[in-house]
């Protein structure tokens, strides 16, 4: 398991790519849903549900590995508006890897690295029972950005990627506690 933070966790950069990233912003988002960590867990992890609460979503596919598995690389495409970007995605930490049984006091992990056209991220996301039927879901995230272009944005609009985020989890709350679909509108 990697534990560093920062561009010592850029594993899928050459070391040349890492020094081309600055330090754009790190945030923290959280919520809370109204299920039990177990099933939070397994609902999050399944790629069948993604774009029912995953905006933007066009493709997500494993290109080596098997999905949401430890050291899976999988390309990812999102859209917004007529904006369509590629990434590949890897997961870095996935704690436990059963996601049945899972003993109360333990905190589920589903960390991940996504590389992009200017950007790479690293984002920890944390599970952890609230109550037996509520979970508590913390994400910390780390963005870091290369030329002009994107280091511009991540400047000028840091609160931007840390609204998105936040958006992404209300809809996962609506989507698993709801059933609620983002394609619906």
């Amino acid at each position: 398991m990697q534990t560093g933070r920062g561009r010592e966790r850029m594993s899928g950069l050459s070391v040349e790519q890492q020094e081309e990233f600055s330090l754009a912003m790190k945030y923290t988002n959280s919520i809370e849903i109204a299920l039990p960590r177990e099933r939070v867990a397994q609902l999050l992890a399944d790629p069948v549900h993604l774009p029912m609460w995953l905006r933007g979503v066009v493709l997500h596919e494993p290109v080596k590995g098997m999905h949401g598995q430890l050291g899976t690389t999988s390309r990812v495409v999102m859209q917004s508006g007529k904006r369509e970007m590629e990434l590949l995605e890897t997961i870095t930490r996935r704690d436990p890897v059963d996601l049945h049984g899972i003993p109360r006091d333990v905190v589920v992990h589903f960390d991940r690295e996504t590389v992009g056209p200017g950007m790479w991220s690293d984002v920890r996301d944390q599970l952890t029972e609230a109550t037996p039927e509520t979970t508590l879901w913390k994400s910390d995230s780390e963005y870091r950005f290369s030329g002009l272009l994107m280091r511009l944005m991540g400047r000028v609009m840091p609160g931007a990627f840390h609204k998105q985020s936040q958006q992404h989890m209300e809809d996962f709350k609506a989507f698993a506690e709801h059933g609620k679909d983002v394609r619906d509108g």
